[in-house]
């Protein structure tokens, strides 16, 4: 029973213990300054899941709006305890392991855009596979896959809203918010963990199909020359080849000549930012609708043909499942702006469906 404002007595109080995800059992009241203040020691116990993260990712996960600065501060003065005794920032947890997080003043989020009922729908719709690790989903072009940049809310955020009961939900790995097709989302930690070291070890293979201007020349198979991001002076962020870049290869296949295109599947073998994007353009042939890297000329002649997007889609994805290792390929159809400026080509072509 809660302590009335005449009570003169107290009891000591004893820590609040915290064995779910969030802030079940963390005692909180309002400060002056508006910020929530956690008035009671948490004592969190990591189960599977969390398991394996170093303690600063797993407290910055847990304290959302606590600066760094004060995460690592209060590692370092020995506040964050794990099993009762001091641990450093980048110790890893076990499960079973019992962390000690001090009370601390954490800023409340700003209040979020909760995305409708329709592109929930749209979203949950997208999903082309799903199990108890993970689900994968066909998302849309013209979505991000996460929010921020001007941006109230992406794909991650959508699954979250359409789907309150789910007690993690993270991106695997990431799309172009222009780009559409298959993106893995972890519905474990562990999950997360095991796709991530496939894609670091190269164990993931990804398909695109991308529509490009110009023929294909056949002698192109591969492109593996070195991508250096940089920042314009209007503060758009670009990639370039360059040889102060990071190592970098594509590997091409050309599908189907068309009337001034040709569409081809890229795999890329890194996973540099707009790398499929600027190793096309390098190889002469800059994928349709691209208005970063495609000249003002082509661009506005595939406008004229209807082109309404850039034409790179995640086609297909070959991967291990999590918990069995079972090798799955998953393959994602075109979106109707890709379908109907495609069939054109292939009319005008002359070549039949």
């Amino acid at each position: 029973m809660p302590r009335t404002p005449d009570s003169h007595k107290s009891k000591a109080r004893r820590p609040v213990k915290d064995r779910g995800r969030g802030g079940e059992g963390q005692s909180r009241a309002l400060s002056a300054g508006g910020r929530a203040v956690a008035t009671e020691v948490q004592w969190v116990t990591v189960d599977e899941d969390m398991a394996g993260q170093r303690v600063d990712n797993f407290l910055l996960s847990r304290l959302r709006g606590v600066p760094k600065s004060i995460v690592y501060r209060i590692v370092r003065k020995g506040e964050v305890r794990v099993n009762k005794g001091r641990v450093k920032p980048d110790t890893r947890l076990n499960s079973g392991d019992v962390v000690r997080i001090p009370p601390l003043v954490q800023k409340p989020k700003a209040e979020q855009v909760t995305p409708g009922a329709r592109v929930q729908g749209v979203m949950e719709a997208a999903v082309v596979f799903e199990n108890d690790e993970m689900l994968v989903v066909n998302k849309p072009a013209g979505i991000a896959v996460h929010g921020g940049s001007g941006l109230s809310f992406g794909l991650i955020e959508v699954l979250r809203a359409a789907r309150p009961e789910a007690r993690f939900l993270e991106l695997v790995h990431r799309l172009d918010r222009d780009t559409s097709g298959l993106v893995m989302v972890a519905k474990k930690r562990s999950a997360l963990r095991f796709l991530q070291e496939e894609l670091r070890q190269k164990r993931i293979r990804k398909y695109y199909h991308a529509l490009v201007v110009g023929s294909w020349a056949d002698g192109v198979s591969r492109v593996d020359e070195p991508l250096l991001r940089y920042e314009m002076s209007n503060g758009e962020r670009r990639v370039r080849v360059s040889d102060e870049g990071k190592a970098s290869l594509t590997l091409f296949s050309c599908l189907r000549r068309l009337e001034g295109y040709s569409l081809v599947e890229a795999s890329p073998v890194t996973g540099r930012t707009h790398q499929i994007r600027v190793h096309s353009a390098w190889a002469g042939h800059p994928i349709a609708g691209d208005d970063k890297y495609m000249d003002e000329a082509s661009l506005k002649a595939f406008r004229a043909i209807g082109g309404q997007r850039l034409m790179l889609h995640a086609r297909a994805l070959e991967f291990p499942l999590p918990g069995t290792g079972e090798i799955t390929r998953l393959e994602a159809g075109y979106d109707e702006l890709f379908s109907r400026v495609l069939n054109e080509l292939i009319r005008r072509s002359g070549k039949g469906k």
